[in-house]
């Protein structure tokens, strides 16, 4: 096992009712930011319990965050941050809300000319303004980490943030919200959990025990829960262990002492930011080409997955790695989720020479657990996912 440090500082409040103690959480005589997407937690009463949790607070709201965080909007954001004072910000949504909240709190706190360059110039925030999330949609595990990634609309760009700054102070998780949540995403919060488990899995072996079963057991409730959850989202007890398994994924915890991989992100990312794809299924496309390009230097650890997690024990250890590859190409297309690049647009050629020349004028000349896989290496992944 490798070394590593960890710290994890985020509260978590897990259960029915807790958004009823929101108002402990957050520091008397705070002027709140209220941030949350759409408008869906008008709908879902989600807003009505806040609102009420928030009575003895100075609140202004700001609604409209999209799916993809975007800069342009954030900024707006900022602007009623500076102008009226706010002192504490409150994330009411999934992870792209939360991710918002955590480029306003760097952004807020930021004394360079263009908060941009927090996210292109790898600004770490050590210190960003207080914040805390009500998570109305599990799949990202924002609310229990220090990461983000914004979306610059103009450029058609996407990047990622953090910093030890970037911890929530606390996080309210209510299983029950997930009844509300769209049957789309809901298969994509699966999706999304299931692959930030495998980015920081399936490289290679450090003898780290306990590491591997940890993630292994996250794959395994995933899998179990999944289909009771598309079923029946009001299933309290699948969407428990749907919830937190999300959470678990991306919290830091089965990243520590192991290698971690991420290149299925990378290129994910630039398939979101060029057309728009739901970022999970970023990832559902990528996934299973960059393991058959990857063959070799995964085998061994495929192998393990298929073992562990699917229950494939026939074979050898090359047969067991292909097998576990279609499995979990299987598993995303129960979700109802496709997994080539053609099945959500038809103007995919070139996309791959596009997403290698931007790893390269951004210097990404090395990605994966070994910084191996250059620029052409990537253009040939793209091309397998078409």
């Amino acid at each position: 096992m490798n070394n590593f440090d960890f710290q994890n500082p985020t509260k978590i409040l897990f259960g029915k009712g807790q958004i009823e103690k929101l108002s402990n959480e957050i520091p008397e005589g705070a002027k709140v930011l209220l941030l949350f997407g759409g408008g869906s937690i008008k709908k879902n009463g989600i807003y009505e319990q806040v609102s009420k949790a928030l009575s003895n607070f100075d609140v202004i709201e700001f609604g409209g965050i999209p799916a993809n965080p975007e800069y342009e909007v954030l900024m707006e954001a900022l602007d009623i941050i500076k102008a009226e004072k706010i002192t504490f910000l409150l994330a009411v949504g999934g992870g792209s809300v939360i991710d918002g909240a955590k480029f306003l709190s760097a952004a807020a706190l930021y004394d360079g000319d263009e908060p941009w360059d927090i996210l292109t110039k790898n600004k770490r925030t050590i210190k960003g303004m207080p914040f805390g999330t009500v998570l109305t949609l599990p799949a990202t595990g924002s609310e229990m980490n220090s990461g983000a990634v914004i979306t610059r609309k103009e450029t058609k760009e996407k990047f990622g943030m953090g910093g030890p700054g970037l911890f929530p102070q606390f996080s309210i998780l209510d299983p029950e919200v997930v009844k509300s949540i769209p049957q789309r995403q809901l298969a994509n919060g699966l999706a999304d959990s299931f692959t930030h488990v495998l980015e920081q899995y399936m490289t290679y072996s450090v003898e780290a025990t306990l590491q591997d079963r940890f993630a292994e057991s996250i794959l395994q409730t995933i899998i179990e829960v999944a289909p009771a959850i598309i079923k029946d989202p009001s299933d309290y007890k699948a969407a428990s262990n749907f919830m937190w398994s999300c959470t678990m994924a991306l919290n830091g915890l089965i990243q520590k002492g192991v290698p971690s991989d991420w290149a299925v992100h990378a290129m994910g990312h630039e398939l979101t930011a060029l057309f728009g794809i739901d970022h999970a299924r970023t990832l559902a496309v990528i996934t299973p080409s960059h393991y058959k390009y990857n063959f070799e230097a995964k085998k061994e650890k495929l192998a393990q997955y298929a073992e562990r997690v699917w229950n494939i024990t026939e074979g050898s250890t090359d047969d067991k790695a292909y097998a576990a590859i279609e499995k979990t190409t299987e598993f995303f297309h129960s979700l109802g989720i496709e997994t080539k690049l053609s099945d959500y647009t038809k103007e995919y050629e070139g996309t791959a020479e596009e997403i290698a020349k931007r790893f390269t004028d951004r210097g990404w000349l090395g990605l994966g657990e070994h910084q191996s896989l250059s620029p052409d290496k990537v253009e040939k992944i793209v091309k397998m996912a078409y």
